[in-house]
């Protein structure tokens, strides 16, 4: 796994020349890119060769980068993103294509990504139920509304070595039901 601070080196490397340093770049974020790709065309021939004119901008971009504004894959994901739906556009201009429907598509929050985490979630509920009651409360307040260790001690009458057992254990459990 590349870091973005590394991702971030390889592009600065590239726009030096670094031919090497570029396909490490290559190497380490195309199948990302190529995801998103493929979710807007959803033709797998059409993706590959829109994936290799991306990676021509980004080479010819890669001095318009600014790390404060976005994060490295985010700048190469916009730049996929925009070839892509510019390649449905000139495909299909009578159709309405809006960025919106386009955004459903690739979004972390699109129909199948929202069953999943609507999955995941009815599971660590279940999990959750399977917890004492006194637990359940501790995991929740202190997962979900951030209590501190002392906060809950105090809150349940109990030392904070046994509030940490407590959340340990509890976690333990969690870990297990989830099969994790």
């Amino acid at each position: 796994m590349t870091s973005t601070r590394d991702l971030e080196n390889l592009l600065r490397q590239s726009i030096e020349g670094n031919t090497d340093a570029f396909e490490q770049l290559y190497n380490a974020t195309s199948a990302k890119l190529f995801g998103i790709v493929l979710r807007i065309l959803r033709n797998r021939a059409e993706s590959e060769d829109a994936l290799q004119d991306i990676y021509v901008r980004i080479w010819q971009k890669a001095g318009d980068f600014e790390p404060g504004r976005a994060s490295i894959i985010t700048w190469m994901a916009t730049i996929a993103r925009n070839r892509a739906i510019d390649i449905v556009r000139r495909q299909r201009p009578e159709a309405d294509i809006e960025d919106a429907d386009i955004d459903t598509l690739i979004s972390p929050d699109s129909a199948f990504d929202q069953m999943a985490v609507a999955d995941e979630m009815r599971q660590l509920d279940h999990c959750l139920n399977d917890l004492e009651d006194d637990r359940q409360q501790i995991v929740k307040l202190a997962y979900l509304e951030g209590w501190s260790r002392a906060e809950l001690a105090e809150r349940f009458a109990q030392p904070v070595g046994t509030i940490k057992t407590w959340l340990h254990r509890s976690l333990r459990q969690l870990k297990e039901c989830l099969g994790t």
